[in-house]
């Protein structure tokens, strides 16, 4: 064993969560270490082996056998495996093949998306940073991250990534970007004082710590690693992560459409088959017959039509720059009640801007035309923002008008702001710094709120002046100011009329920044800031904000129209929540309520949901907070979306009905637990995948509607004949070959159909509606009914008649009635006259591909013994089309009986509207 003096019994060490309210001493004493030289390296190593490494761990990977069971484990596919195995009984083999092709198919498309899903948690353990530099034996060493243990040192520089929680000492204005952590847009200035429990409200209130997973962006610091793994802030993001997400609404609705389904049509081939032997058929014969009916009237081509709409619906949304990663969540989007959306990045840019400038000249606003010639406090003013400034222009960019985007910038989001207003003002802020040089620098802290530089000449030959500019929060700078600074002289300073109107701004959600200057010999270099900062001459007052994306405002229009509710969930300060959420349209009242996260800390469940159907803004919450509002949008009904775009998104976004996250600023974190990825960050892209996910929907209502009305037609044809005292219309092959031809091409081409005319202007469907509301499944008893008799009426007919081929009569009218049922739904009310039938190629080519196939199967006369039929006539051919006919009109009379029941309801809604 390595010899080492015995440590003195320390107290447990203070919890992880708790470090920001204990001085970093008594820390270093609870974990045993001297903060001037950091463990040794065998400490570190024993600790590694108590406390195991700093990193997420890795899910348990799951065999692809395993994978494969979780998606066979769906009762529709089961009773589809059942399916597949009569059909094969019946000898049937093709069909049998194809159920069986559908049901792998779906599995592997479950396993792919399930193995993409397991990649969130993958996304957080490559977010930790890979190297670190700690304090090892008195001595800065490079190791790697995920041997850091509580009680290292760590050293901090700007560009850093923290590799794990930090209670900071020795900071130099050190500053962090906490944006993916906790949602907030500005960097946050870190100091070392011990901090009170009321004065935190949220991880961004948390001023002496630092974060796995955040970045810093200046400065430096020093800090001792108190949480490691899964006991940092992110570790347990990831806890709140690794949950199942849960089941769409359409995954819903299939899974209670297909038990249903498969009990119904069990019971009717049992009765068939009792009825049929009471009449005196054969047991083998009616036994095929009911066998056949059963594989046929369980729709086996469903999952292959959702499948293809899906994916067809996926890639029509890539166009529209939104990639779908697990393909039922396009249809949950038609379902959205709310869609509640983080601020910072995703309804706003997520770069500061100075939005105006106000100076005695007037009020400068950021979309108005620059003043000619340039007022002259205006111009000191966004000089002196200017050079009092850390950030620096990347050298890769050419001076021209790059200058005026903020990439072309390097340091703190607010100053790179300051100097894009100066680059539009015109005051060539690259060049200010050579013609104006800095000679001292009173940095910022959080005690005095301001910076301070100090410039003078270029040359001697300009003499000995120099100028102080300082720039700071107004309840910091103004008392220091004693004029108003004038190009003529000094003015009168009303300090507190200048204060209230920087607090009427910053309650309109804006940063305020006041700047003054003060003319000084160059010796203040050697002034201490208390002696240099004072009888100041105040400039003006810059406001800045985050601004909202261009196209957002718009996109809650029309999420609004849609009867979508928008919601703004969101790290920020609740002054600039609700300003921004006024501004963007999501709430119209200045005085719109807004819960914080202290709020929801002291709510249980039943209070907030009581209020989320009321608040549409939230304010300074955690992301286990953000996972409440949706569980409580959920509990009142709602089908939930998330937007976001950080990793304190993500828990929230796995969570939500559907996660929509962005694709460029995003992090990985957040798209690995999405189901949607908006590649453009374009909030206004979901309003178009809205619209896709309801179209989506609609055709696979359609096809529903189509497939089991046909199949409702076959089981009423063979079900009352029997009571009828008619002879089996069908044979077991005819069963199978309707079932083929029908379910087949026709329902797959209704994938294409476009959009209903209105689509977005009709609410969503409520969370609790079932996939056969809305007058469906009258609508297959109706229709079903009348195929059946239809086809009947034709077999009564020929048999009077003594028409020796009545079964290829019945055959053929129940494959021609389904055709032109299929035209028909189409549209629930529109006409298909007004829709065209070239609206729809696929389907039309569809129709005719199945009609001449019916056609051959009668008039080829090698197909002929295979199908068991005779040639028709050409008038017992058009007596079939004629039959088919009948059901083409009956569902068009049906839908313009929906039209005018639909608009007396209608008018008093425009009227309500109104």
């Amino acid at each position: 064993m390595p010899s080492s003096s015995p440590r003195p019994t320390t107290p447990a060490p203070t919890a992880p969560h708790q470090a920001h309210l204990q001085a970093t001493d008594a820390l270093a004493r609870q974990h045993g270490v001297d903060l001037a030289s950091g463990l040794t390296a065998e400490e570190a190593l024993a600790r590694g082996e108590r406390h195991g490494p700093n990193a997420l761990p890795a899910a348990r990977p799951r065999s692809l056998l395993q994978r494969l069971a979780e998606q066979l484990r769906d009762f529709m596919v089961l009773v589809l495996l059942g399916a597949a195995a009569v059909a094969g009984l019946v000898g049937e083999w093709t069909d049998a093949a194809v159920i069986l092709v559908i049901v792998l198919l779906n599995a592997v498309i479950g396993c792919v998306q399930a193995w993409r899903a397991d990649q969130a948690l993958a996304a957080l353990r490559r977010l930790a940073a890979a190297q670190a530099t700690a304090l090892r034996n008195g001595m800065p060493q490079t190791v790697p991250a995920h041997a850091l243990v509580p009680g290292d040192v760590v050293l901090i520089e700007a560009g850093n990534q923290i590799p794990a929680d930090l209670r900071l000492f020795e900071i130099a204005q050190l500053k962090v970007d906490e944006s993916a952590l906790t949602g907030e847009s500005v960097t946050v200035g870190k100091e070392d004082a011990v901090l009170q429990a009321e004065e935190v409200q949220s991880l961004g209130d948390h001023r002496n710590m630092a974060f796995k997973g955040t970045t810093a962006t200046h400065g430096r610091a020093r800090g001792l690693v108190v949480a490691t793994g899964m006991q940092t802030e992110l570790g347990r993001m990831a806890q709140l992560l690794d949950e199942d997400a849960p089941p769409t609404p359409l995954q819903r609705r299939l899974a209670a459409f297909g038990k249903r389904l498969a009990l119904v049509v069990l019971a009717i081939c049992a009765v068939v088959f009792g009825v049929g032997v009471l009449r005196g058929e054969a047991v083998w014969q009616m036994g095929l017959t009911a066998i056949s009916l059963a594989v046929a009237a369980i729709p086996e081509a469903l999952p292959a039509v959702v499948t293809v709409l899906l994916a067809l619906g996926a890639r029509r949304m890539v166009e529209v720059h939104a990639l779908v990663r697990r393909l039922p969540s396009v249809e949950t989007l038609g379902s959205v009640t709310v869609i509640c959306s983080d601020k910072t990045g995703t309804l706003t840019q997520n770069r500061m801007r100075v939005e105006r400038v106000l100076s005695p000249e007037g009020v400068w606003h950021a979309d108005a035309a620059v003043p000619s010639p340039l007022p002259a406090v205006l111009g000191e003013t966004l000089r002196a923002a200017a050079l009092c400034n850390d950030a620096r222009a990347l050298p890769d960019w050419p001076a021209s008008d790059a200058a005026l985007l903020p990439e072309a910038w390097v340091g703190d989001p607010t100053e790179t702001a300051l100097m894009v207003a100066a680059e539009v003002a015109g005051l060539a802020a690259r060049q200010l710094g050579h013609l104006s040089p800095r000679h001292h620098e009173w940095p910022f802290d959080s005690e005095r709120k301001r910076m301070a530089t100090l410039h003078g000449p270029c040359t001697p030959a300009h003499g000995d002046d120099a100028v102080l500019y300082v720039k700071g929060a107004p309840e910091s700078v103004l008392p220091l100011c004693t004029v108003q600074w004038q190009p003529s002289g000094a003015a009168p300073l009303d300090g507190q009329a200048v204060l209230r109107q920087a607090q009427g701004l910053a309650a309109q959600g804006l940063r305020v920044l006041a700047v003054a200057r003060r003319t000084v010999p160059l010796e203040a270099a050697r002034w201490p800031a208390d002696e240099a900062e004072r009888h100041l001459e105040l400039l003006g007052l810059l406001a800045m904000i985050d601004p909202p994306r261009p196209e957002a405002a718009q996109a809650v229009r029309e999420c609004q129209t849609a009867g979508i509710v928008p919601v703004m969930i969101t790290g920020d300060h609740p002054a600039t929540a609700r300003a921004m959420a006024q501004r963007l349209g999501i709430v119209q009242a200045a005085d719109a309520p807004v819960l914080t996260g202290a709020d929801l800390a002291g709510m249980d469940d039943r209070a907030l949901q009581a209020q989320v159907d009321v608040v549409q803004v939230y304010a300074r919450v955690d992301p286990a907070q953000k996972i409440r509002i949706v569980q409580a949008l959920q509990a009142r009904g709602h089908f939930v979306a998330m937007t976001g775009d950080g990793v304190n998104d993500a828990p929230a976004l796995q969570r939500a009905d559907i996660g929509v996250a962005m694709g460029r600023g995003g992090t990985d974190v957040a798209r690995e637990a999405s189901s949607l990825v908006l590649l453009d960050d374009n909030f206004a892209t979901i309003v178009a995948a809205v619209r896709e996910g309801r179209r989506i929907y609609d055709n696979i209502r359609k096809f529903v509607r189509y497939t089991m009305t046909g199949n409702s037609g076959e089981i009423w044809t063979i079900f009352l004949a029997p009571l009828l005292w008619l002879p089996m219309p069908l044979q077991p092959i005819h069963i199978l070959w309707v079932n083929l031809v029908t379910d087949g091409l026709p329902g797959l081409a209704l994938a294409a159909e476009p959009a209903e005319t209105g689509v977005m202007d009709r609410p969503p469907r409520p969370p609790q509606e079932s996939l056969f509301a809305q007058g469906m499944w009258q609508h297959i008893l109706f229709v079903g009914l009348l195929i059946g008799g239809l086809c009947l009426a034709v077999q009564a007919w020929a048999l009077h008649t003594g028409l020796a081929h009545w079964q290829t009569m019945v055959f053929t009218v129940l494959t021609l009635a389904q055709m032109a049922h299929v035209l028909a739904v189409r549209s629930e009310r529109t006409p298909l006259w007004r829709q065209g039938m070239g609206s729809n190629r696929p389907l039309l080519g569809a129709v005719a591909c199945t009609v001449a196939l019916q056609l051959c199967t009668i008039y080829v006369p090698a197909l002929q013994p295979i199908f068991k039929t005779e040639a028709l006539s050409a008038g017992e051919l058009a007596l079939c089309m004629a039959a088919a006919a009948v059901v083409y009109a009956a569902v068009e009379a049906e839908k313009a009986w929906r039209r005018r029941a639909a608009k007396p309801a209608a008018a008093p809604a425009h009227r309500r509207a109104r």
